[in-house]
């Protein structure tokens, strides 16, 4: 029997050991250095300890050195696996998509435009609007 139980009988797992299994660090180490360095939120807290329990349906959001990854856990992995076992436990998620219609632009590729100019610009002399 395995000490601690294991994720599939308590239904949750060790958010360090999480991040390991899903391949978002490499050590645990590495994973208490996101929780230490706040790039860690779970259902939209920080992460404070690698202790914290994370449960299926549990949306985590990392920041990385090149953007942010939103990730709705699925299922909770029983050991480390190759990468697409370790995606097959969770989906991403556009964070953005519900709040203005559109999404997260990862590759750059959206533009900022000037306003359009106004038909009618108004008068510069208040006589004449009489």
């Amino acid at each position: 029997m395995k000490a601690g139980g294991d994720s599939a009988s308590t239904g949750s797992i060790r958010i360090d050991r999480l991040l390991v299994y899903l391949r978002f660090a490499r050590t645990r180490s590495a994973a208490q250095t996101l929780i230490d360095t706040h790039a860690l939120r779970r259902n939209r807290k920080h992460v404070l300890r690698g202790s914290e329990q994370a449960r299926i349906g549990d949306v985590l959001t990392l920041a990385t050195g090149g953007g942010v990854r939103v990730v709705e856990l699925l299922a909770l992995p029983d050991r480390r696996g190759s990468p697409a076992q370790a995606a097959s436990h969770y989906r991403e998620v556009d964070a953005f998509s519900e709040i203005d219609g559109g999404g997260l632009d990862r590759k750059g590729q959206m533009t900022i435009a000037a306003s359009p100019p106004m038909a009618d610009p108004p008068p510069d002399d208040p006589e004449d609007f009489s």
